[in-house]
């Protein structure tokens, strides 16, 4: 049942002027939402130039927090009206001119104000689909599934503490493919400026993309690097001044720094040298099984075995997980810290994944089914907004 906007007094008045005459009256949801929605509505859209533009970004948020099943447009709409209004919202999300990147700004800093992260997490992101035709879409090898899989990849950039994340910059990972074909380019509306990227080039470009748009501080990046080209990411974020905590595979070859280690300056394998430290500690009856956590200084090897620049010298962590050794590999020039302190690093890793899980995939981070490029971008943004809603909710709740 439909009702005028007279009879919905009990709703937002930015919602009941900017969806038309006639309305859904939207199901009722947290106080909480509500309330943070409210307040930080204007703050977020204050770039957006026109009165009706702010006014759809709160229903589209208000829809991500509380449509059933899946955030299409189709369903957001349906909270608030019929056809008009999910033509309106389309419109909005896609065709609109308005710009992304400053309601991202403002969330970032908002962020920081409240949150004040302890480091910058990149975390992957693979969108399925069935079609051809979504930006950014092919047939790709997913290493964490296992299989061939026909997605979008995006990196998104999280501020992570132990008990809270939020994701505040995305970038889609574009191939040559994409860029190269005019006719798909054209449909998809992809600016000019995007250039082909592989996955660690689209994550490092995100990283920086937030900390220079958006005004912050340098915090540690947090990063899987072990599908990626280690020894460019380094390169990068040793350019920019970044300090790094990286995921690493066990077969990166390195080359031990560590004066007391009996291969000092042989390229090694990590896996390798993890092996050569558990059997030295044996030798010296110092561990009859793996320590939890390892340490030792290396450097990345070149492609022809030998090491690299001579103030390139980095950590190697290794991590025992139940009883596997190791578990965990992780590379870092965050020297200076404690074993503990790199743990609880490594560790918010962790905490975005179940962040994404519980709930950006919750308010549809990756339920947008429009072809365009600044469509994807419009949506994985308020679907950002509607995500740090969520996690401070739940902890002005606690």
């Amino acid at each position: 049942m439909t009702r005028t906007i007279s009879q919905l007094d009990h709703a937002d008045p930015m919602i009941r002027e900017g969806l038309g005459r006639t309305v859904l009256a939207p199901r009722p949801y947290g106080r909480t939402h509500d309330g943070l929605l409210s307040r930080l509505g204007p703050q977020l859209f204050s770039s957006m130039p026109r009165r009706d533009q702010r006014t759809k970004g709160m229903a589209y948020i208000r829809g991500l927090l509380e449509a059933k099943g899946r955030k299409s447009i189709r369903n957001i709409a349906a909270l608030f009206g019929g056809d008009a209004t999910e033509q309106s919202l389309h419109h909005f999300i896609v065709n609109s001119t308005w710009d992304w990147a400053p309601v991202r700004r403002a969330l970032a800093q908002h962020v920081e104000r409240v949150a004040q992260p302890q480091a910058y997490v990149v975390q992957p992101l693979i969108i399925r689909k069935a079609g051809e035709t979504s930006v950014g879409v092919e047939r790709r090898f997913v290493p964490e599934l296992g299989q061939v899989v026909n997605a979008q990849q995006a990196a998104g950039v999280w501020a992570a503490t132990p008990d809270w994340s939020s994701p505040l910059n995305w970038r889609l990972q574009l191939s040559g493919r994409w860029l190269t074909d005019r006719h798909q380019r054209s449909q998809a509306c992809i600016p000019d400026t995007e250039a082909p990227e592989s996955m660690g080039q689209c994550s490092v470009t995100a990283y920086q993309e937030l900390i220079k748009k958006c005004h912050l501080p340098v915090r540690p990046v947090v990063m899987d690097v072990r599908e990626t080209d280690v020894a460019a990411v380094v390169g990068r974020l040793r350019a920019a001044d970044t300090p790094m905590l990286l995921r690493i595979d066990g077969a990166l070859r390195l080359t031990v720094e560590e004066p007391a280690f009996p291969r000092r300056g042989v390229s090694m394998t990590a896996q390798q040298i993890m092996s050569a430290v558990w059997h030295v500690r044996q030798a010296c009856g110092k561990a009859s099984s793996p320590s939890p956590v390892v340490t030792i200084r290396v450097a990345l090897s070149s492609a022809a075995g030998r090491r690299e620049r001579s103030d390139s010298t980095l950590l190697l962590m290794g991590v025992a997980k139940h009883g596997h050794w190791p578990a965990e590999l992780w590379l870092t020039d965050l020297t200076s810290l404690s074993v503990g302190e790199l743990l609880r690093l490594a560790a918010l890793a962790h905490r975005v994944e179940r962040d994404l899980t519980e709930v950006a995939d919750r308010v549809g981070i990756r339920d947008f089914s429009g072809r365009s490029f600044a469509g994807w971008h419009r949506h994985a943004t308020l679907a950002s907004v509607a995500h740090a809603i969520v996690m401070m909710s739940d902890r002005t709740e606690r």
